[in-house]
């Protein structure tokens, strides 16, 4: 495929989703040069889903390879033994080789959503990692300072607070920068929380040599369905791309108001003067910001499912919430015939993990037995002839049915 030049698709390129370029001036000149540009993208397997803030940068490099330019994906099979500590006020824990396998098992797939897996240049940074001798790792240390990785505000917040900062988790940022000299990277993609291990890219191929790679920064951060916090895993406050059509469609329809706007713009593709139109016609009363909200759930789950499971899972959501109707199609569990403990029920429908989780999502309000809320884990539960339905929160139902003999 020839290298695109079009001015216009360049000026979108370097504005949608971007909150900063270095250096603007030479990657606009490359861009416009007609040469093929090598855009690295490193993620790092330490959780086995992709979410929507991941989703950010993987479309940001589908526009790089529309355009005609080879994309780099860098699985941090390596990295991901550190863990980036990026934003993290304490040391991550050790991820295990079989861990890690684990977890990237299900990128490929989830990362075909997004980019043409065939276009793509897929690579692991155990590649040169694994090679490397202990003499090796002291020559490329040699090319950082302890002050300059010191400055960045992860470790200097933890220094001041008295938290421990690990050794190894120093070596992040070089790893990160080695990755883009390995595969001579013209352009590097990440989020604003980025940019010291980005930048610390372009050191390290000035000290060895070589041209620097430009870098693109996204912003601005998606924050999770709470609102508040950044999308993460590990906070339970993020929308994964594999989950199913009714599960993105509910966690869509709880993201706060004012946290709408930013997942239409880092998102999805509606463009932002008609984002802009949205936004103005709720603010001005003219529709209500439910009716955006579902078309922002429709638009996301299209992208990543179809437009079809879209409509489907608004159906669904609308039975469930706004006319108050449990769905259809749930999850069946069969059990034995006969009185149940509902806290029992629970861990068998697969709602709560163990008797204590059980209990406390009942004592919590959480847990309703057809339709209605339940008050004691240790209320029976009749399985029959009749099935019977049990819902956790606003989006979990399972179906409990009489086990055949």
């Amino acid at each position: 495929m020839a290298v695109i030049t079009d001015k216009a698709k360049i000026d979108a390129l370097l504005s949608r989703r971007v909150a900063e370029v270095i250096v603007e001036r030479n990657l606009r000149e490359k861009l416009l040069s007609g040469r093929r540009l090598r855009v690295k993208l490193g993620v790092d397997p330490t959780a086995p889903d992709l979410h929507l803030g991941h989703a950010i940068a993987l479309k940001k490099l589908k526009e790089f390879q529309g355009l005609g330019h080879q994309v780099v994906l860098i699985i941090g099979d390596y990295t991901s033994m550190i863990g980036d500590p990026t934003g993290k006020s304490k040391t991550r824990p050790t991820l295990s080789e079989s861990e890690i396998k684990k977890n990237a098992k299900t990128y490929m797939a989830q990362v075909g959503k997004i980019l043409d897996l065939k276009k793509t240049e897929i690579r692991w940074n155990s590649e040169w990692f694994a090679k490397m001798r202990f003499k090796d790792v002291i020559g490329l240390a040699s090319k950082f300072t302890v002050a300059r990785m010191i400055e960045r505000d992860d470790f200097a917040d933890r220094i001041k607070e008295g938290t421990d900062g690990h050794m190894h988790e120093l070596l992040y940022p070089m790893m990160q920068a080695y990755d883009s000299v390995m595969i001579q990277a013209d352009v590097e993609i990440g989020g604003t929380d980025q940019k010291f291990n980005i930048l610390a890219g372009r050191d390290l191929q000035r000290k060895m040599a070589l041209p620097e790679q430009d870098a693109l920064f996204l912003g601005p951060t998606l924050v999770g369905t709470d609102g508040i916090h950044k999308m993460s895993k590990s906070l339970g406050n993020y929308v994964g791309i594999a989950e199913a059509p009714e599960e993105m469609y509910g966690k869509i329809m709880s993201v706060p108001d004012a946290a709408m706007w930013d997942y239409f713009t880092m998102a999805t593709d509606v463009s932002e003067k008609e984002i802009a139109a949205l936004r103005q016609e709720c603010e001005r009363g003219k529709m209500n910001p439910r009716d955006a909200k579902a078309r922002l759930a429709r638009e996301i789950i299209t992208i990543y499912h179809s437009a079809a499971k879209a409509g489907a899972a608004e159906r669904q959501f609308t039975a469930m919430f706004r006319e108050k109707q449990t769905p259809d199609e749930m999850a069946e569990v069969a059990m034995k015939r006969g009185s149940h403990l509902l806290g029992d029920a629970l861990v068998a429908a697969g709602l709560a993990a163990s008797k204590g989780d059980a209990r406390r999502l009942v004592t919590q309000g959480g847990v309703k037995v057809n339709g209605a809320v339940a008050a004691d884990p240790m209320a029976a539960v009749e399985i029959g002839s009749e099935p019977v339905v049990i819902q956790k929160g606003k989006r979990h139902f399972v179906r409990l049915i009489e086990k055949k003999q």
